[in-house]
């Protein structure tokens, strides 16, 4: 999820005509984090301990 938030980031940096891809890029990439975080963190997400 993160990679393709910054894969979505760049492609839309690099078009200036489709910010709408930055928007989504970004969006993508703050749930990866967060997702990525509170995994790491041994924390349950969705009552599952790890997500693959």
């Amino acid at each position: 999820m993160i990679v393709l938030g910054l894969i979505l980031l760049i492609i839309g940096l690099l078009v200036k005509s489709l910010s709408i891809l930055v928007t989504i890029g970004a969006i993508i990439l703050v749930i990866g984090i967060v997702l990525f975080v509170l995994g790491a963190t041994g924390r349950a997400i969705g009552g599952r301990k790890h997500w693959y």
